[in-house]
């Protein structure tokens, strides 16, 4: 946004805007295939899909994730 109306270039934001929107698209994949892959719920894929839309929900699913993950590595 700031390269669109600071700069006055707002093809820049349509390229990066279109990088992001795929990115994105590419991530909602990757939770559906983890989704199907380790039989989790959809509540739990719905649990990704909200951390991506809030601003640093990320950080707080992957710590959620990272337990998970040495709860499962802990069983074996």
């Amino acid at each position: 946004m700031p390269l669109k109306y600071m700069a006055g270039k707002p093809l820049a934001v349509s390229i990066v805007g279109a990088i992001h929107g795929g990115l994105f698209l590419l991530y909602c994949a990757a939770v559906l295939h983890a989704m199907v892959v380790n039989t989790r719920s959809l509540k739990w894929a719905a649990k990704f899909f909200i951390a991506a839309l809030v601003p640093f929900g990320p950080f707080v699913i992957d710590k959620r994730l990272k337990l998970e993950i040495e709860e499962l590595t802990l069983e074996n």
